[in-house]
């Protein structure tokens, strides 16, 4: 489900698999509401106005913007990816707050990451609330999801280095980075899992100031993707 009127644009304008719009009755006084709404309708979607009432009851969020559309989640299995989308790929190991997981994949699609990659425990990727955070960024790259062995065949067969953020990592100003890249963030309360943790050739960390242990996932996580991506 993706939910508001950037969302939805970003749906739309992406190609999506759509089946329906729901337009609620107090948005259509809302020209950007009623524009995406009527873009779906020229592609062939339903679209339905509804009472606010009703568009309440399918809304997750506490003031919905009036729009939203329900998608086809795109199949993008990690076998089917090659070398050139694993080699700028960002892998999400453990993180559970959907806000921060929607940060990182706008950001990653911010800064030319093609491969986004959850491994088991993170918060699914195409719930509500991480496609909303991440505000059209899932449709300007690929959303998989991995076991960790699967992930390592992968990346072993197309070459691509796994590095870790970790507090004990080398400065990211200090490293060269390769050519190619997957780069794992963990999990906002207890970092890197144990097999990440022995896979990964390289860790980064970011400096900081004395008497500040951590910075949010997201936040570090972007840093460090414009630091080895951009």
């Amino acid at each position: 489900m993706a939910e508001g009127v950037r969302v939805v644009e970003e749906l739309v304008r992406a190609g999506a698999t759509l089946h329906g719009v729901l337009l609620a009755k107090s948005a259509t006084a809302s020209v950007r509401a009623v524009a995406v709404a009527d873009l779906a309708a020229a592609h062939g979607v339903p679209r339905d106005i509804v009472s606010d009432a009703e568009f309440a009851s399918a809304a997750s969020t506490d003031t919905p913007q009036g729009v939203l559309a329900i998608a086809a989640v795109p199949d993008c299995p990690l076998g089917s990816l090659g070398a050139e989308a694993l080699g700028r790929a960002v892998i999400l190991d453990g993180l559970q707050d959907p806000g921060n997981v929607g940060t990182v994949i706008r950001t990653a699609a911010a800064f030319g990451v093609r491969t986004v990659v959850a491994l088991p425990g993170t918060v699914e990727p195409w719930n509500a609330k991480v496609v909303r955070a991440a505000a059209g960024g899932h449709f300007h790259l690929q959303v998989t999801h991995a076991s960790f062995p699967e992930l390592a065949d992968a990346l072993r067969t197309a070459g691509v280095p796994l590095w870790a953020a970790d507090a004990s990592g080398r400065p990211v100003g200090t490293v060269e980075r390769p050519p190619a890249l997957a780069l794992a963030l963990g999990n906002e309360g207890g970092g890197l899992s144990d097999q990440v943790r022995r896979a990964a050739t390289g860790f980064v960390a970011l400096p900081m100031a004395p008497g500040i242990e951590s910075l949010n996932v997201a936040v570090a996580g972007g840093i460090l993707m414009h630091a080895l991506f951009a």
